[in-house]
């Protein structure tokens, strides 16, 4: 008689997958735009947003190029590190390339709120998970 199967007693993966994390990303981009261009009185229409946000969502685009094709991890905060100092230093790379300005209070700014939001919700995953994966010992 075949023994009945063991009952897995393993935690569910609660990480989100690639899909969700680059749209995750890509929001909070949108997100920084707009809070931007909504702190100094300019049109929060989507065609604005956008026009506000393409070098960042470029520059985070790459960053997710370069770790979908070195078959990187997409969560944990060196890979939240990796997409922040990407998508900043591009985005502002790119935001200049093309004819807009940079102000040091900008730059400062735009690095820190995308510190925070690229790498911050990476940390609340992991710290989520891993209150989960010890719920479930």
């Amino acid at each position: 008689m075949p023994k009945p199967a063991a009952a897995d007693t393993t935690a569910p993966d609660q990480r989100p997958p690639k899909q969700y994390a680059i749209i995750i990303d890509a929001l909070l981009v949108l997100v920084f735009a707009t809070i931007g261009r909504a702190t100094h009185g300019e049109s929060i229409a989507p065609v604005q947003v956008a026009s506000t946000a393409w070098p960042f969502i470029t520059a985070l685009l790459v960053a997710w190029a370069v770790m979908l094709i070195r078959k990187r991890p997409h969560l944990g905060v060196g890979a939240g590190l990796f997409v922040w100092f990407t998508t900043w230093v591009g985005g502002l790379a790119l935001r200049v390339t093309g004819g807009d300005t940079a102000a040091t209070a900008f730059i400062i700014v735009a690095g820190v709120v995308l510190l925070v939001f690229l790498v911050g919700w990476r940390a609340i995953a992991l710290v989520l998970d891993r209150r989960t994966s010890v719920a479930h010992e």
